[in-house]
C-alpha cells in the first residue's frame, strides 16, 4: 500500500483537536501497530487527555503539538507537526472514530517519535504508557491473589494522588465488551475514584467507588446507587458519599469487587505530577546504573560467582509510617531505551532484584556476603518487562538493593526508583579508594642479603652492565621471569611470557627510579621485584579456573586484594 503523510487540513473541511472533554473507548480506533495499550492509558482518566492536549497553532492551516512525556526521570516536550500517515486519505494508525478529531493520532505520533518509530510501539502494557504519561511507578495486583492489606494499600495510594484502575479479564475476543448480569463490562478499563469504610447494621463495611469513564453502564448489585443497603447507613455518611457520584460512577462492597474484578493497577504519582491540594505525596529517590558485560552484569543469585558484581545500592529507611512501626516502600527497576534499541535487534532483558539487610559501611559487598546471607525481600519473579516493581513493608534500617538480569553477561542501562511514605536516602555502593601505600623496605647490605637476593644481584650485575637503561632492563626481566616465575601450572596451561616492550620498561624505570637518575639501581630493582612477586602470587591466587588468564571478574577481586 502507498502510505502518504497528509495534514488533516488537506483532507477534511472541518478539523478540530478534541470534540469531547470526556472521550471514550468508542471514540478511538486501533491502527496498524495494534497499540491499543497506549489508547487504554489515554482513556484511563480524562485528565490524561486534557493534560496531553496542550497544542499550539503554528499557522492558519496547520498545527504543531508538544505533549509532555516522562522518560528516565525527565519530562520531555515532544514537538510534532500535524502530518499523519494515510492510505487513500484514511488514517492508518491510532485514530478517532470521528472524521474531524485528531487528538489520538497526534499523541500517538509524538509517542512514536519519542521511542524512535511507529514500529517500536508494537506490543506494550497500559501501565507502561501510564508511567510515560505521568512519571509514576506502576503496581499490579490480581484480586484473587491479593494480599490481606489490599484495601489499606489502595487507600494510602489514593490519599497520595495515585491513579488506579481495574478490569475484568476476557478469555477470547468474543468476550470483549460483554456485559455481565450485574452490569459490569468485560475488557473495559475502569477507574477507581474512592474508598470508604461505613457502619452498616452495627458492623464496618469497606466500600470502593468505581467509574466507567466512557459509559452509563453501572453495577446493579449490593451498594449500587438505589440499593437498600444505603437505608441503613448514617444519613451524614450517605449524603457525603452518594452526593459525589456522577454518571457511570458506582459503589461496591470491597469483597464483591474482588470477586467480580480480576486486576487492579496503581500508578503512584511523583510530587511534581500532583496538584497543590494533594494532602500527602510519595517521597522519591532515583538512581541510575548499567549492567556491563564482564564488569557489572553478574546475573541473578543462581550465579553466585558473579552475582556480587552487579550494581549495589544502599537504601536507608529512617522513619516509620505514621500509622504503624514499619516503612512502606515501592521499589521499581526500569530498563532504559529498549524500544529504541529494537532496531539493533536488542529486546527486553529478563530482570528482577533482591534486597538484603545492610552491614555497616558503604563498601561493595563481596561474594562471601551473598553466599552466607539470604535476601529479606525480592521481586516475585524475573520477567522480560520494561519495569518490575514490588511494594514492601520493612522495619526502619539500612538495606542493600541489587538489581540484576536473570543471566550474567546481559547488558542494559536501568534506573531504580524508590517510593516511600517518609523520606528515604539511597546511594550507589563502591569500594573505598585511597593511596595509603606501605613504604618500600630499606636496602640491605650485601652481607645481609638472602641467598635469593644474592642470586638476583649476580643476575642483575651480569645482564644489566654499567649503563642500566631500558634495553638492559628488558634482558634482566625476561631472564628473571622466565627462570623463577613463569613455570607450567599443568600440561597445556603454561603462563606464556613473551617479554616486555621498551615502553613497558620505560614505565617501570619511571615508577621505581626514586633518585631520578634515569637508571634503575639494584636496590630500586629489588623493590620492584618484591612488588612483582606479590602481583604474581595474587594472579595465581585469583586465577580460580587455573586457565593462565584472568577474567574481568577475577581481576576485580585481585585488584581489591592488591590495595
Amino acid at each position: 500500500k502507498d502510505v502518504v503523510q497528509n495534514s488533516p487540513t488537506n483532507v477534511f473541511y472541518s478539523v478540530c483537536w478534541l470534540n469531547s472533554f470526556s472521550p471514550g473507548a468508542e471514540d478511538v480506533k486501533d491502527g496498524w501497530m495494534m497499540d491499543g495499550w497506549m489508547m487504554d492509558a489515554e482513556l484511563h482518566e480524562e485528565r490524561f487527555v486534557l493534560a496531553l492536549c496542550a497544542c499550539t497553532r503554528s499557522g492558519s492551516l496547520s498545527f504543531s503539538v508538544a505533549p509532555q512525556f516522562w522518560q528516565h526521570n525527565k519530562w520531555l516536550d515532544v514537538v510534532v507537526d500535524d502530518r499523519l500517515p494515510t492510505v487513500r486519505n484514511n488514517l492508518i494508525m491510532l485514530h478517532s472514530a470521528s472524521n474531524n478529531e485528531f487528538w489520538s493520532a497526534l499523541l500517538e505520533k509524538a509517542y512514536a517519535k519519542m521511542h524512535g518509530s511507529y514500529e517500536s510501539l508494537k506490543g506494550g502494557s497500559t501501565m507502561e504508557a501510564m508511567e510515560d504519561f505521568t512519571g509514576g511507578v506502576g503496581e499490579m495486583y490480581e484480586t484473587k491473589k491479593a494480599p490481606d492489606n489490599l484495601f489499606a494499600t489502595m487507600k494510602k495510594a489514593l490519599d497520595r494522588g495515585s491513579m488506579m484502575g481495574c478490569s475484568i479479564d476476557i478469555s477470547s475476543s468474543a468476550e470483549s465488551e460483554a456485559k455481565t448480569a450485574t452490569g459490569l463490562v468485560k475488557g473495559h478499563a475502569y477507574s477507581i475514584t474512592g474508598l470508604e469504610e461505613v457502619t452498616y447494621r452495627g458492623r464496618k463495611v469497606k466500600l470502593i467507588r468505581i467509574r466507567n469513564p466512557w459509559g452509563q453502564v453501572e453495577w446493579n448489585g449490593p451498594w449500587s446507587d438505589k440499593s437498600s443497603e444505603w437505608d441503613y447507613v448514617d444519613r451524614a455518611d450517605k449524603s457525603r458519599i452518594l452526593n459525589n457520584s456522577e454518571d457511570g460512577e458506582f459503589w461496591m462492597e470491597f469483597e464483591d469487587f474482588k470477586r467480580n474484578y480480576d486486576k487492579v493497577e496503581i500508578c503512584n504519582m511523583t510530587p511534581d505530577a500532583l496538584t497543590d491540594n494533594t494532602k500527602r505525596h510519595w517521597e522519591v529517590e532515583v538512581l541510575e546504573g548499567s549492567w556491563i558485560r564482564g564488569s557489572t552484569a553478574g546475573g541473578c543469585r543462581n550465579y553466585i560467582d558473579t552475582f556480587w558484581t552487579n550494581p549495589q545500592f544502599k537504601m536507608r529507611l529512617k522513619d516509620a509510617d505514621d500509622e504503624d512501626d514499619v516503612c512502606s516502600v515501592v521499589v521499581a527497576v526500569m530498563q532504559k531505551d529498549r524500544r529504541k534499541l529494537r532496531i539493533e535487534g536488542k529486546d527486553l532483558q529478563t530482570i528482577g532484584f533482591a534486597m538484603y539487610k545492610a552491614p555497616d559501611g558503604d563498601d561493595y559487598l563481596s561474594k562471601d556476603f551473598f553466599r552466607y546471607n539470604g535476601s529479606i525481600a525480592r521481586s516475585k519473579t524475573y520477567i522480560n518487562l520494561r519495569e518490575v516493581s514490588e511494594r514492601f513493608t520493612l522495619p526502619p534500617g539500612d538495606y542493600v538493593l541489587v538489581p540484576t538480569t536473570f543471566q550474567p553477561h546481559k547488558e542494559a542501562d536501568f534506573i531504580v526508583r524508590v517510593f516511600s511514605e517518609k523520606k528515604a536516602t539511597a546511594l550507589e555502593m563502591g569500594d573505598t579508594i585511597d593511596a595509603d601505600l606501605p613504604d618500600p623496605p630499606p636496602p640491605s647490605s650485601p652481607e645481609e642479603e638472602t641467598d635469593e637476593e644474592k642470586g638476583l644481584r649476580r643476575l642483575f650485575d651480569q645482564l644489566a652492565g654499567d649503563v642500566r637503561i631500558r634495553s638492559d632492563l628488558i634482558h634482566v626481566l625476561h631472564v628473571v621471569c622466565s627462570v623463577t616465575v613463569f613455570k607450567p601450572f599443568s600440561p597445556g596451561k603454561e603462563i606464556k611470557f613473551e617479554g616486555l616492550s621498551l615502553h613497558t620498561c620505560h614505565s617501570i624505570i619511571n615508577l621505581m627510579d626514586v633518585d631520578n637518575t634515569g637508571m634503575l639501581e639494584f636496590q630500586e630493582f629489588k623493590v620492584f621485584w618484591e612488588k612483582m612477586k606479590k602481583w604474581i602470587m595474587l594472579f595465581l591466587s585469583f586465577d580460580t579456573d587455573r586457565s593462565g588468564k584472568m577474567s574481568s571478574y577475577e581481576l576485580r577481586i585481585a585488584l581489591k586484594a592488591a590495595g
